[in-house]
């Protein structure tokens, strides 16, 4: 059975500037503006919501806009910390420039291997991705059971750029040459092949 997911990136958030990872920063109300202006592009609010599900990450900047729209679709609203954003250990709350400055070898092979390297104390990519696959079993199964074939997903970049990696057959370890824009939609569609038990992920469209 295929079914859609539709990722929402969160918008602008006051560490905007920095890496974020499980930092639980707040959005701005130009990062609301940025997703409610995605959200309005779907969805005409004279119709029914093209949603029959939300989930979103736990993290404040994806769960106060998940929790706004909920109240306006009525839509059900699981919150889930497997969607959260990779954790950057050391790095977390600090600019790309900073960490530059005082380690510019290792983030040029995370930048470019994050399978192989990664900050100190931080999440290692292969349990990043067992996350987020989780996460995406537990979203087919939810779907599944209450028979939807259509939901959106707020949630992080590093989480869509994966994501991308997937659907497009690309190398995991381009990870960080994937795009997905603040605020920003990227529609796929899910099939799981039973016979191996393993989800297949077709990009349908990305609002950038």
């Amino acid at each position: 059975m295929e079914l859609q997911i539709d990722l929402l990136r969160h918008g602008e958030t006051t560490l905007s500037h920095t890496l974020r990872g499980s930092t639980d920063d707040a959005l701005t109300q130009n990062g609301f503006r940025q997703m409610w202006q995605t959200v309005d592009h779907v969805w005409n609010p004279s119709d029914s919501c093209p949603w029959q599900m939300i989930f979103s990450s736990n993290l404040l900047r994806c769960q106060s806009f998940a929790e706004q729209l909920q109240a306006r679709t009525q839509s059900p609203l699981i919150l889930d910390a497997q969607l959260q954003e990779m954790h950057f250990g050391d790095w977390e709350g600090r600019s790309t420039q900073d960490i530059y400055e005082q380690n510019a070898e290792l983030l040029a092979n995370f930048w470019q291997q994050p399978s192989m390297y990664y900050p100190p104390n931080a999440e290692k990519y292969a349990d990043f991705q067992q996350r987020v696959l989780n996460a995406v079993q537990d979203i087919y199964q939810q779907m599944q059971r209450q028979h939807i074939s259509r939901a959106l997903v707020v949630t992080h970049g590093g989480v869509i750029k994966f994501l991308k990696c997937l659907a497009l057959q690309q190398p995991l370890d381009d990870l960080l040459k994937m795009t997905a824009p603040l605020g920003q939609l990227c529609s796929m569609q899910l099939l799981l092949d039973e016979q191996s038990n393993q989800y297949h992920f077709r990009l349908l469209e990305a609002h950038e």
